[in-house]
């Protein structure tokens, strides 16, 4: 039986297909160069590829390891003079800051969670709608705008702290409340804000334009889409997002430094005047201040890894 047409143009397309197929199977051909380039990678360069990934790696983890492990060490040593590891352990170290010649570490706890909670908070309440709006809408100068309020993470801290610091002592805010924390905060916040926007703009591309249009088709206005569709699924966003800025505010030394004083310091500020002033404090006692410093950052940051992957962090696509 003699074959309908449609029928011999697919076996025509077939045979056509075959036949580019044999010849980039030939030695010359494109699919040989790739096969024969990726045998290469798979073989002996993957071979020197792993050595040298695991080498780079390798020499970084002992590095780190060694670094911490020895600050660790060192807090918990009794007496260490020439030799690898100290000869007896205590934890005097972490007693002497509790002493009147160590630190209040009460009170620099207290300064350095109120201060990252303080300003993580604002951050949020501002950044929030901001990034809402930079992910929903479309305006002129919007890519101005983005880099203008990137500007506090692209240069150095120190090239308006100095300003900014000036004119917080000026006004007088903190003698106003009866407290520096506040002009600590507020310093914190310059460059968290951004930080909290640029983080939460991705999380609210991912979160589908038309459940928002639902919503309003249903009758709800824009404020109750807000709070119950929008909010909702961007809960994830906001906890790493807050977490994550409280880790940079605790880490924030240059600018807590420029408006604290003796009431307002924080851990990061009373580790610096330790580590700087020489004979203040037994490097035992500085090491002990750096392992409580350590412990508080890694605590949040396993917090923040709880709650989302980094691979999260992926802007939506234009058009998607």
């Amino acid at each position: 039986m003699q074959q309908t047409g449609p029928v011999q143009g697919a076996a025509a397309d077939a045979e056509i297909a075959l036949s580019q197929d044999l010849r980039e199977l030939k030695p010359g051909g494109a699919r040989s160069t790739r096969r024969r380039g990726f045998a290469l990678f798979a073989g002996q360069g993957s071979k020197w590829s792993k050595l040298i990934f695991y080498l780079v790696v390798g020499f970084f983890v002992l590095n780190l390891v060694g670094m911490v492990g020895s600050v660790i060490l060192d807090s918990f040593g009794h007496e260490w003079f020439a030799t690898w590891f100290p000869s007896s352990y205590s934890t005097e170290w972490y007693s002497y800051l509790t002493t009147d010649e160590g630190h209040d570490i009460g009170q620099l706890l207290f300064n350095t969670f109120f201060v990252a909670l303080a300003a993580t908070l604002f951050a949020l309440i501002v950044g929030f709608p901001a990034a809402y709006v930079l992910a929903r809408k479309q305006f002129r100068f919007k890519s101005a705008l983005t880099a203008l309020y990137l500007l506090p993470m692209l240069i150095p801290s120190l090239a308006y702290g100095i300003p900014l610091a000036t004119l917080l002592l000026r006004v007088g805010l903190g003698d106003l409340i009866g407290s520096s924390l506040v002009n600590v905060v507020i310093i914190n916040m310059v460059p968290i804000l951004p930080f909290v926007i640029l983080i939460l703009t991705p999380f609210i591309e991912q979160v589908d334009v038309s459940l928002e249009r639902a919503s309003q088709m249903l009758g709800a206005n824009r404020l109750q889409t807000f709070v119950r569709v929008v909010l909702p699924l961007v809960i994830p966003g906001i906890l790493t997002a807050g977490v994550l800025a409280m880790v940079r505010a605790i880490a924030m030394f240059e600018l807590t430094y420029l408006v604290a004083d003796a009431s307002s310091g924080t851990l990061v500020v009373a580790l610096y005047g330790d580590a700087f002033g020489a004979g203040i404090r037994p490097n035992q006692a500085i090491d002990a201040l750096a392992v409580i410093y350590m412990l508080t950052t890694m605590a949040l940051l396993v917090v923040a890894l709880i709650f989302v992957k980094p691979t999260q962090f992926v802007v939506r696509l234009k058009g998607r």
